[in-house]
């Protein structure tokens, strides 16, 4: 049985009539993160692109009494190290009236399901180093700390 106030909500991939709501959940999620900022320009630009190439990524959308209310994007590389297929798990993001009511849940646990169907041997994303409570619900869903540290480099042109 589910706790008082969970939702149920419809998990899909994306389609292109999703991108303006993207776009807004994208820019709840970059106003949480130290390193990057809204910028609906270029997250559209991104997510039209990502809708164009299925074999670089998916993106799933959350629906509650139709209205879209979270997001979640896998984007697959190929790891030598595994010998194959790899994803990256990005822009998970709510909106904060759905927060903590299970959609969270819901779109995690669809995206890893997805990426095991897809023949990926590994999910990995990242967090604030600070955002202990994303790191708490990462660990729920079964994600582990990495010993291995991300480094990043910028190119002001691209």
């Amino acid at each position: 049985m589910d706790a008082p106030g969970t939702l149920r909500p419809r998990l899909r991939e994306a389609r292109a009539a999703d991108i303006d709501t993207m776009v807004d959940l994208l820019a709840e999620l970059f106003a949480l993160e130290a390193e990057f900022a809204p910028d609906p320009a270029v997250q559209r630009r991104a997510l039209v692109a990502l809708l164009g190439a299925p074999q670089i990524g998916t993106l799933f959308v959350a629906e509650v009494a139709g209205a879209t209310v979270g997001m979640v994007s896998l984007l697959y590389t190929l790891s030598t190290a595994l010998g194959g297929r790899v994803a990256w798990l990005e822009d998970m993001v709510v909106a904060r009236p759905a927060r903590a009511r299970g959609v969270g849940d819901a779109l995690i646990a669809h995206a890893v399901a997805c990426a095991q169907r897809h023949g990926c041997a590994r999910v990995s994303l990242l967090t604030d180093a600070d955002n202990v409570n994303a790191q708490r619900f990462y660990g729920r869903a079964g994600f582990t700390r990495s010993p291995m540290v991300l480094m990043r480099r910028f190119f002001e042109d691209a």
